[in-house]
């Protein structure tokens, strides 16, 4: 069994660390008046933060919500930036406490991991298998129940100080009685991500499932036996339901060779297609980039910023055509 993290309060408020915490925190956020604001008095700033963490009277839940649509619709709950230079000293000194917990195959919010590294290894199961076993949890964010999520910390932690902040952080948001933590939030990036590292663990050592990546509550496993995936379905929709009390989506069991959507792409054995509905974003995104440039609201330097990530996502598929396509309706667009 691993070792409980305990005595982590003082490097969490240690200086240096809460300097590291407030660059982090408005990384890409230089332009915010809120940002500035706090700028302009960050020693100040910090050491108030110190002093509430020394002394346990954290001020947390200072939430702003607003809604995306990429693809679907979402609430985002955004907390006020010195609760996010907060959530950036947590994890900065309690990253590797999690990262012990997580097995190889979970993708999401990890250093050297992340979107494109689980296709990757997806891409490699997809050609090595028949049969994919698609499985993702219904309202993941909002179905995290409270009490299974200070139980799992607690397995994780013995620093009763830091607990104490993390049950403050989990307790300031409800999207049901009991239950969610924010997306947009650091700390709750960390959370959801654990809250299924024992499911990873049952999947990979009670199941034993081979081929098995997670990217946060996308899951997949790849077997050439379709019962074997059967079987595995009624397993870990039990757990689910008894131990995270959460509820899985229908599942989706497939062949390979019919296409394995996954985080935006469509996985086939021998390449990798775009889904319509990343088309239909690609296009939308660029048609924005481009009446932003064009209206003066947004610099050359700027939209080139904003358009590199997404051409990298389509260059991952096989989408030459495509882009040519996207590119030259474009231009007759602005001809």
């Amino acid at each position: 069994m691993t070792k409980k993290a305990g005595n982590l309060l003082a490097s969490i408020a240690d200086p240096d660390n809460l300097r590291l915490a407030f660059w982090k925190a408005r990384k890409g956020k230089s332009y915010s008046t809120e940002v500035e604001t706090y700028r302009k008095n960050v020693e100040a700033n910090l050491f108030q933060l110190r002093s509430e963490l020394l002394s346990g009277a954290i001020h947390v839940g200072q939430y702003r919500y607003f809604k995306i649509y990429d693809p679907k619709e979402r609430q985002i709950c955004a907390s006020a930036f010195g609760e996010q230079v907060l959530h950036h000293a947590l994890m900065n000194c309690c990253h590797d406490t999690f990262e012990r917990w997580q097995i190889w195959d979970s993708y999401a919010s990890r250093k050297d991991k992340g979107t494109y590294a689980a296709i990757e290894k997806a891409k490699s199961f997809t050609r090595r298998y028949t049969w994919f076993l698609k499985l993702d949890v219904r309202k993941f964010f909002e179905s995290i129940a409270h009490d299974v999520l200070k139980h799992q910390l607690r397995s994780l932690f013995k620093d009763a100080s830091v607990l104490g902040v993390f049950d403050l952080i989990i307790d300031s948001y409800e999207a049901h009685p009991k239950r969610g933590v924010p997306i947009g939030n650091l700390t709750s990036q960390y959370f959801a991500n654990h809250y299924l590292c024992s499911l990873d663990h049952f999947i990979k050592e009670q199941l034993r499932i081979k081929a098995y990546v997670r990217y946060m509550d996308d899951m997949i496993l790849w077997e050439n036996d379709k019962e074997i995936l059967q079987e595995a379905y009624l397993h870990i929709k039990a757990f689910v339901e008894t131990q995270l009390r959460c509820e899985l989506k229908l599942p989706q069991l497939n062949y390979t060779s019919r296409g394995l959507p996954f985080l935006g792409y469509k996985l086939l054995p021998y390449s990798v297609k775009l889904t319509q509905r990343s088309k239909q974003r690609f296009i939308k995104k660029m048609r924005y980039l481009d009446e932003a440039y064009q209206s003066g609201l947004w610099s050359e330097t700027l939209c080139q910023r904003r358009v590199l990530p997404l051409l990298a996502f389509v260059k991952h598929a096989d989408s030459q055509g495509f882009i040519r396509n996207t590119v030259k309706h474009q231009r007759e667009r602005t001809a």
